[in-house]
């Protein structure tokens, strides 16, 4: 019990120690009014200053300078020449220059294509009477188109037979001797004057 209450006691005083204000009798000190003469400060004037003069600009002296050599002699132009009212200025024309055309130019395309005796049709009855099937490419059961490329001179006859694409078998070496011996074609003509074409026919076997 006595612990009890000394207990007590102890954290009663403990809590008042805590819990106890103090004031100080102390005097406020009087700083008096302070006079700032703010607004007489800001009413200051403002000075304006003129801008500098601008410099002054020389003026280029100018000098004359006599003339060393004076030219004495007067040019006189005379036209004497009598030019009459009805004279008529003839109109030029220009002429094209002829158009030189090489003897051994070839064309691949010209205003009159070769043609073969009879036409198409005549070259078909042509091929149907003279093309022979090659025994290898029967055997081998090739059959298809064959592509010759051939010259046309400007007499009519064939040259320069060649092979542009072929199917193998024998069938280029009959389409190229085929087109050996025709006939002469008709010649190609250019501004109707009788050119070298160059021509492509396929030439076609099937297997009946």
């Amino acid at each position: 019990m006595f612990l009890n209450l000394g207990l007590l006691v102890s954290v009663g005083l403990v809590l008042f120690a805590f819990e106890y204000k103090s004031y100080g009798d102390g005097f406020l000190k009087d700083l008096g009014s302070i006079n700032d003469e703010f607004e007489e400060l800001l009413d200051i004037p403002i000075t304006e200053q003129p801008p500098p003069p601008p410099p002054p600009i020389e003026q280029p002296e100018i000098k004359e300078i006599p003339d060393e050599v004076e030219i004495e002699e007067k040019i006189e132009v005379n036209f004497d020449v009598d030019v009459k009212e009805e004279t008529v200025i003839k109109e030029v024309v220009i002429v094209d220059a002829p158009v030189v055309e090489k003897a051994d130019e070839i064309f691949d395309v010209v205003e009159n294509m070769p043609t073969p005796p009879g036409g198409m049709e005549g070259w078909n009855k042509y091929l149907q009477k003279n093309l022979k099937y090659p025994t290898q490419a029967r055997r081998m059961g090739i059959e298809g188109t064959v592509y010759v490329v051939f010259v046309v001179n400007t007499d009519g006859s064939i040259q320069d037979v060649d092979i542009l694409r072929g199917i193998g078998g024998g069938c280029d070496e009959e389409a190229m001797r085929v087109v050996r011996e025709a006939p002469a074609w008709e010649p190609g003509k250019q501004r109707g004057r009788p050119v070298r074409v160059k021509m492509r026919l396929p030439i076609r076997f099937k297997l009946s």
